[in-house]
């Protein structure tokens, strides 16, 4: 991969002072995922900042997993974000968890106590959101606020010990119930879950709030440039307050970027998982999904990913993004890369009645003509082919220039064929078009006799190869995803594509019965596809759409 770098923006300006100025001797920065659930194209920039930013300037990235809530986190999630990361092409300085910290975290709670910086507090959960108050409202103390020191001390011992159950006391920050900054009115710092963790097992049944894990997480590990999104800015102050309170040696400052927002597109993990629960797709893998997997397994490359997250840029604004943009990187990754060939996805047999029975000719083709190195393949040719259904009409209208009785068109590669006659069932459905053949017309030889007006693609039937085509579609139909608040009548679930998924069997060329998961090839005139890694077969290939191979998004000029 290429040196990462990244256009001009107000992050790269403050690590460039920081050097400049020795408030920084080195950049440390972390990309640190939760594991509960799979990476999605919302990550996929965070985690292009946190890398390219840090290599850009000769520093380190950490991969850390923000492991603190063991009710909703696997081992499987950990996996893969961590194939998800090196697939995108980066590389960690070191693989780092939060629980690795839990000691040090505890004993840092331990010493909020002794200032008289954090307590315990018996209220419910509901009876601590009851209490903090409205934007406009300041909240109420808890009554458990002026505990004392060894009281504090005991109880939350005894937490520890195990001694309570699960929601019957959390251990508080102390800091002012009246702060117009909700964040900072008394947030709770550690819960109760008796949960066994995938790292940790048994050993603890107290967890800290991401909250209050974070900022230690930076300040232990040396982080200098600690980025977000945007949704943390309110979170900064407490961010500040835990480490300059727990009196940590090394002081990271955070610095928060607009996250990406594609149109018709879900990156909530609580709703991904919940399409993965009620199967409305098959994993976090499925193609649709706009997960790093998913993109994966549908035939998107690492380098569109990256090029469309460079083009998008860093910062502080909001924006959504049309998802023809990510489509147009794929494209021009895949063009010069992806060999070109003939797939059938609607099959209408044609029987040349002139060709000779039992012959097969093998014409040759190039395989990308656009990038000639990829040099030539060898195709059958005979009697009979399949043509695709919308390649054909019996009562055209005017200025259809494919396939009609008494029309002529171009075979690509091959030849001009006539349709003549149109063979149909007792329904009325046309099943086969019988059709003659130019021996003359053979492309490559110069013929120049004639012209056509239409050229169409085809499949030898006796070689060719069952294959199976997915279409996508948007998951979602909507422009804008509902938020599925609470009260809403309808949830981000009724705005489901019926249509994003559609299966058709068709055919492929004779060579394509070797083709492996994930190889990619463009099919003339339906886009570009990808050999789906979990669903295809020895000798009978299922292929994912990637994009089809056009559409009407330019990328903007420069300058």
């Amino acid at each position: 991969m290429e040196k990462p770098s990244t256009p001009p923006n107000f992050i790269k300006t403050v690590i460039e002072e920081d050097l400049r100025s020795g408030k920084v001797k080195e950049v440390v920065t972390r990309f640190p995922p939760e594991p509960n659930g799979y990476l999605h194209i919302g990550h996929a920039k965070a985690i292009w900042i946190d890398f390219a930013l840090a290599d850009e300037f000769g520093g380190r990235t950490h991969l850390r997993f923000d492991d603190t809530n063991p009710a909703k986190e696997e081992e499987e999630y950990v996996k893969s974000i961590q194939e998800d990361v090196k697939w995108l092409g980066y590389e960690w300085e070191e693989l780092r968890f939060a629980s690795d910290y839990f000691e040090e975290m505890y004993e840092r709670a331990v010493l909020l106590i002794k200032k008289g910086k954090a307590y315990v507090d018996d209220q419910s959960a509901e009876q601590i959101r009851e209490t903090r108050g409205t934007l406009t409202e300041p909240g109420t103390n808890s009554p458990f606020r002026d505990r004392s020191v060894e009281e504090n001390l005991r109880l939350f011992e005894e937490m520890r010990a195990g001694k309570y159950q699960n929601g019957e006391k959390v251990l508080r920050a102390k800091i002012d119930m009246a702060s117009p900054n909700i964040n900072l009115r008394d947030p709770v710092l550690y819960r109760i879950s008796h949960t066994h963790h995938h790292n940790t097992g048994d050993k603890w049944c107290i967890y800290p709030m991401y909250s209050y894990a974070h900022p230690l997480e930076d300040a232990i590990e040396g982080v200098t440039h600690s980025l977000c999104s945007l949704e943390f800015e309110d979170q900064r102050p407490l961010y500040d307050w835990v480490v300059a309170e727990c009196e940590m040696e090394h002081v990271p400052h955070q610095y928060e970027f607009g996250r990406l927002n594609l149109a018709q597109t879900v990156t909530s993990k609580r709703k991904l998982k919940l399409l993965v629960d009620e199967k409305h797709v098959d994993g976090w893998d499925d193609p649709r999904m706009p997960t790093i997997s998913g993109m994966r397994r549908r035939g998107f490359t690492p380098e569109a990913i990256r090029n469309f997250i460079f083009e998008t840029g860093i910062s502080k604004a909001y924006g959504e993004i049309d998802l023809q943009v990510l489509e147009h990187f794929v494209r021009e990754d895949l063009k010069l890369k992806a060999p070109r060939t003939m797939a059938v996805i609607d099959p209408l047999k044609v029987v040349i009645t002139n060709y000779p029975e039992g012959q097969v000719e093998m014409l040759e083709a190039e395989n990308n003509s656009e990038n000639p190195e990829m040099g030539t393949r060898q195709i059958p040719f005979s009697r009979e082919i399949y043509i695709e259904r919308d390649d054909f009409m019996e009562d055209p209208p005017s200025k259809y220039f494919r396939l009609f009785p008494g029309n002529e068109v171009r075979l690509k590669h091959a030849y001009f064929i006539k349709c003549n006659d149109v063979i149909k069932d007792a329904d009325g459905n046309v099943t086969e078009i019988h059709c003659t053949y130019d021996p003359e017309t053979k492309s490559g030889t110069g013929f120049t006799g004639r012209k056509v007006k239409g050229t169409i693609h085809w499949v030898e039937a006796s070689q060719a190869v069952p294959a199976e085509f997915r279409l996508y579609e948007p998951l979602i139909s909507a422009e804008e995803v509902l938020d599925d608040e609470d009260g809403e009548e309808k949830t981000f679930l009724d705005q489901l594509n019926p249509n994003s998924l559609v299966i058709a069997e068709g055919f492929v060329e004779p060579d394509m019965k070797e083709a492996k998961p994930q190889d990619k090839f463009q099919f003339f005139r339906h886009g570009y596809f990808n050999v789906d890694p979990k669903f295809s077969q020895p000798g009978r290939p299922v292929f994912n759409r990637v994009v089809s191979l056009k559409s009407s998004f330019q990328l903007p000029k420069k300058g």
